[in-house]
């Protein structure tokens, strides 16, 4: 079962400023001012909805698996770090 946008949402604030990495490596960070974040590395801003969507395709493979989703190299990066996921799914 995949838990809660709200319980996901407060793992992501709680990591803000943290590096995380795309899969193919490249380090970013991000930072949550509201009920979206700001990556640093592609100066672009992601939406908690955006990242509630995403939640119904993990655990995925890549971020190929959410391209219909905004950043997904990002979105996906962050949703299946430990740190995130933990043994959620």
């Amino acid at each position: 079962m995949t838990p809660e946008i709200d319980a996901v949402w407060t793992r992501i604030r709680n990591h803000a400023k943290e590096t995380f990495h795309t899969k193919t490596g490249l380090p970013f960070t991000y930072e949550v001012p509201g009920n979206y974040l700001l990556v640093d590395r592609a100066k672009r801003s992601l939406s908690k909805t955006n990242f509630r969507k995403a939640l119904d395709a993990m655990p995925a493979d890549g971020p190929g698996a959410i391209k219909d989703r905004q950043g997904s190299a990002y979105t996906w990066a962050i949703l299946m770090d430990p740190r995130i996921r933990q043994q959620d799914w």
